[in-house]
């Protein structure tokens, strides 16, 4: 290994916030904060939100929001639109929008050619 280009790995102790669970191991991760261990030594602290002890995975406290709701949500967030869309309205509508747009176009060359055809 080359000299001066490796971070410190060294021993820290990390304290998950929301239960006081604390566990040491090794990280590279800085810290300004030191705790005395069980051990009798000082190491460096880091204070985490979430560790194996609070999650939720990992503790089955998991909350499963039930399909009805969420689709419920969704139908009040975005409404009509949603519906059309899913219908397959909104892809007629954008269909019929663009059949129009190629008709009125495709009057429009004509009408251009004869005030052309006029000015010459």
């Amino acid at each position: 290994m080359k000299p001066g280009i490796h971070p410190d790995y060294r021993e820290v102790v990390f304290v998950d916030v929301s239960n006081n669970f604390s566990f040491k191991t090794r990280s590279t991760i800085n810290t300004k904060e030191t705790v005395k261990w069980e051990d009798g030594k000082e190491y460096p602290l880091s204070k985490i939100e979430t560790s194996s002890e609070s999650h939720p995975f990992y503790t089955g406290t998991q909350k499963i929001m039930d399909t009805a709701g969420r689709v419920e949500k969704f139908r009040q967030k975005f409404g009509s639109k949603a519906v059309a869309k899913a219908t397959g309205d909104g892809v007629a509508k954008t269909a019929e929008k663009k059949a129009a747009a190629a008709e009125t176009k495709a009057a429009e060359k004509p009408a251009a050619k004869k005030a052309a055809v006029k000015k010459a």
